[in-house]
């Protein structure tokens, strides 16, 4: 039976894929149960509390697919919104199965709309495979053109269903046996070199794959049963195993009752089922170059209890803010940051400089991130509605304000009016990041060249624009320091700071 999502809503012509559009990182979760099937384990609830632990990486729209294992039925439910929005109690009964995949979005290539969301579902002469997608394919217009000559139509601007459609394609080599999805899989690697995170979920089997640069992040947690029932939130990796979950980012595992595992490494396909974690190789990356993670995951993007290359994101971007301190010191009575992403990095700035930390700052944590939201109107509505000041901590004295980045400028200037209106006697702008001066093709939404404050104004120019005393940034060699220091990960070690250097990873193919 050939599934469908069960929004009824029509196919509509997928959207330009061009350059000017916004691009963000999406979370991807996956989940495999163990043992006896059907498994006792809820798989659906376990999906959807994955991706609320990744609802950062995406606001606009929701999805997840189960099956019970079989290679011809799946259960589909998607929607525009929230995961909490998206998922009621009624529909996730529906989703029954011993395995699932699901999908939280934020546009890269594609509206914002239905017909767009995942995770994508296909029907093959093998059976259905259902696919989810984090990042941007950096050549997907030559892809779309090889799938559309193969008389295969697209019914959305979606790079992810075109990895789907391409994985539909049988590989070079004669399948004689039945469908290899790891060489398929491993066709498309030699074919798009990245930025891909995916989860592909067909039969009883999930596959968990990373580009060869590893531009993207994706990461394996073990689900443990709960010793004699106990309600602790404790767990240890010498539990029983009840299942296997793969996500963006680690920070989803705890809320679902997982511990880490490990990485999935650049270039790596890993296969996991009711008997385990398997790797089936690593695709070599083109003329030995190196991995080229996203380096703005540290800076903004990740949570801060991430596992990122064996190093948790707060204790890196509390690195950051040593070495800002260090770069760029300043006279001032107390340092203070914009909440919460830059918090660590104001620490780190405070301990190095021996400046007290103090709120100046509160949050309404009902307003959404401005960063990830679709168009410029609702960025600005959303920083006159996100802080207020705490006068009391500030008035009368010089304040250091540690951001994480400054992309279009929108947010840090109502911040500065703000404080002095208050009473602020100076305020200093310290930038945990290097000047973001070039965009991203590789699924982050950093938007075009004339967008960019950096690209218009100098840091001298720039505090005058905002109101600041002082605006100065990280350097690069400061910020992948900081990011470099405390990786435990084996293998070669690289980052792409492309958005800052103008440097991509590979050639870009339009």
């Amino acid at each position: 039976m050939a599934a469908a999502a069960d929004d009824g809503s029509p196919a509509t012509t997928g959207a330009s894929t061009g350059v000017d559009e916004l691009r963000e990182a999406c979370g991807v979760f996956g989940c495999m149960t163990t043992g006896d099937w059907p498994s006792h384990l809820d798989i659906a609830h376990i999906v959807s509390l994955g991706l609320v632990g990744l609802q950062h990486r995406g606001q606009e729209s929701a999805g997840i697919v189960t099956s019970d294992g079989g290679t011809n039925n799946m259960a589909v439910h998607k929607g525009m919104g929230l995961v909490s929005q998206v998922f009621t109690e009624e529909n996730l009964k529906k989703l029954k199965g011993n395995l699932g995949i699901g999908h939280t979005r934020y546009s890269t290539a594609g509206q914002s709309e239905l017909v767009n969301c995942q995770p994508f579902v296909v029907e093959t002469l093998h059976g259905l495979i259902a696919v989810a997608h984090n990042g941007e394919l950096v050549n997907a217009n030559p892809l779309r053109q090889k799938v559309l000559k193969r008389g295969v139509g697209l019914s959305s601007g979606s790079d992810s269903e075109l990895i789907t459609q391409l994985l539909s394609l049988s590989p070079p080599e004669c399948e004689a046996k039945g469908p290899d999805w790891p060489a398929r899989i491993r066709q498309l690697m030699t074919e798009t070199w990245t930025a891909y995170s995916l989860v592909v979920m067909h039969g009883d089997k999930i596959f968990g794959v990373r580009d060869p640069f590893g531009n993207r992040p994706l990461s394996i947690g073990k689900l443990i049963s709960r010793p004699g029932g106990s309600d602790s939130e404790s767990k240890s990796d010498s539990g029983e195993c009840e299942g296997w979950v793969i996500s963006s980012e680690s920070c989803s595992f705890q809320a679902v009752g997982a511990v880490y595992h490990r990485e999935v490494l650049p270039g790596e396909i890993v296969e996991i089922s009711k008997d385990g974690v398997k790797s089936k190789g690593i695709v070599p990356r083109p003329n030995n170059a190196l991995p080229a993670f996203c380096i703005f995951e540290y800076v903004y993007f990740a949570r801060a209890d991430s596992i990122l290359e064996g190093q948790m994101v707060y204790t890196v971007r509390k690195r950051c803010g040593y070495q800002l301190a260090k770069e760029a010191p300043v006279e001032a009575d107390i340092v203070s940051t914009v909440p919460e992403s830059a918090t660590p990095a104001a620490m780190g700035f405070s301990e190095q400089s021996g400046i007290p930390y103090v709120e100046v700052l509160t949050k309404n944590r009902y307003v959404g991130r401005t960063f990830i939201q679709p168009s410029m109107r609702l960025r600005q509505l959303g920083v006159t509605k996100k802080f207020g000041a705490l006068t009391e901590n500030f008035k009368g004295k010089r304040i250091v304000i540690v951001d994480d980045s400054i992309v279009r400028g929108n947010t840090m200037g109502p911040i500065v009016r703000l404080l002095k209106t208050a009473g602020a006697k100076e305020v200093h702008i310290r930038v945990a990041s290097p000047p973001i001066k070039h965009p991203c093709y590789m699924g982050i939404n950093i938007p075009t060249k004339e967008e960019l404050i950096a690209n218009k104004l100098s840091a001298e120019k720039l505090a005058h624009y905002l109101g600041a005393n002082s605006v100065v940034y990280l350097t690069v060699n400061g910020l992948v320091s900081a990011v470099q220091e405390g990786i435990s990960t084996e293998g070669d070690v690289g980052h792409c700071t492309a958005c800052l250097t103008g440097k991509y990873p590979i050639n870009l193919e339009w």
